[in-house]
């Protein structure tokens, strides 16, 4: 038994001696359970309302006063012109618009009836519902007692219209991420693990001595994800349009041009990690719990970024993801153009920039 200890005590010291190896056991554990512990949440915070108020009263003014005041809304704006709904909604200005009829106050005063309409941004399907029982359970907790003093039993009538996904199919909220994430793990993972390998096998150091370009080496190795990830891209897309019904309201071109960008910028992060990667164990880990596993969590794909802490908040604007998955459901679902996806566009361009900067640099240590 004495050597069967002796044994057990040389292979734990042999794990403690190796860092990798304990960030593998102990700090990707602690990573998912702050992850999953702080972004799986089903409550909203501070989402952008506008309330179109047509009455101006007493009534319809307590009532904003006390969604600005709550900690799940963030007031944007109060206007009575209808023609600035569509835009409020389309440029993410507004999740939701709250419209009080004319006459609200003295409706309910001498007919006991009011209508209060909830127009929603359903491009997010979960958080658009539970924005909008958020807002009810308001607007009702408001009238009941408001009708509690004049002694009439209410009859409110809240009518909800879901605008970009008006019959709340999830397909449309998911398959814009799942794209985001299969060419992602197609074009940074494969990449990285594929430059990796090549020199931990020492292959890299014959490629370089051949008569090819470091530059050309490269976009060779590259040049196949890229068509692979082109051609993914345009299945998942046909596959969304005429299996899942998922609308294309923006232009095309300009939706093959984004996802064009992001296949680039996540090529250009496969270069990188594998710049830094030693061999393809750490390509793989990185790519995997690092890369992968935040980019589900922290890209809004599956769990608003809204209602994330604000140190993940934070973290989540720097995952390429975030930036893509908001551009396509942008412009497929609300038909937006380049105007009001410029700032995306020139994220996911920086972030291009200074990967393939990174990435040269380390190159060129590495030589």
């Amino acid at each position: 038994m004495k050597r069967f200890y002796a044994f057990v005590k040389k292979e734990f010291l042999h794990i403690f001696r190796d860092r990798r190896t304990l960030v593998i056991l102990f700090g990707i554990p602690i990573v998912q359970l702050l992850l999953f512990g702080y972004a799986l949440s089903s409550e909203v915070r501070d989402v952008k309302v506008a309330v179109a108020d047509f009455s101006k009263d007493e009534l319809s003014r307590k009532i904003t006063n006390q969604i600005a005041a709550s900690p799940w809304f963030q007031l944007v704006t109060v206007t009575d012109n209808p023609a600035q709904y569509e835009e409020l909604l389309r440029s993410g200005q507004a999740k939701e618009i709250i419209v009080f009829e004319p006459k609200f106050a003295q409706k309910l005063t001498h007919q006991g009836k009011v209508s209060v309409q909830l127009i929603a941004d359903a491009s997010e399907p979960n958080t658009a519902q539970l924005v909008v029982n958020y807002t009810t359970a308001i607007i009702n907790s408001n009238m009941q007692a408001t009708a509690a003093k004049l002694s009439i039993k209410p009859d409110i009538d809240i009518k909800t219209r879901m605008l970009y996904n008006e019959n709340m199919k999830d397909a449309f909220n998911f398959i814009p991420g799942l794209m985001a994430m299969i060419l992602m793990l197609i074009s940074a993972m494969m990449t990285a693990i594929t430059i990796a390998r090549e020199k931990e096998m020492g292959t890299m150091e014959i490629l370089l001595a051949s008569p090819l370009k470091p530059i050309q080496i490269i976009l060779g190795k590259v040049t196949p994800y890229m068509i692979l990830s082109i051609l993914n891209a345009i299945v998942i897309v046909g596959l969304g349009t005429f299996l899942f019904g998922l609308p294309i309201r923006g232009e095309l071109m300009l939706l093959m041009f984004e996802v064009l960008l992001y296949i680039f910028l996540a090529l250009s992060l496969g270069i990188m990690i594998s710049t830094i990667a030693a061999n393809q164990m750490v390509a793989m880990a990185i790519s995997g719990f690092v890369l992968m596993l935040p980019s589900i969590l922290l890209s809004g794909f599956i769990f608003p970024i809204k209602n994330m802490p604000l140190p993940l908040q934070v973290v989540a604007q720097a995952m390429p993801p975030r930036w893509f998955v908001e551009t396509v459901r942008m412009v497929m679902l609300k038909g937006a153009d380049l105007t009001l996806v410029w700032k995306h566009t020139l994220i996911m361009i920086g972030f291009s920039v200074l990967f393939i900067v990174i990435s040269m640099k380390k190159f060129k240590v590495r030589l």
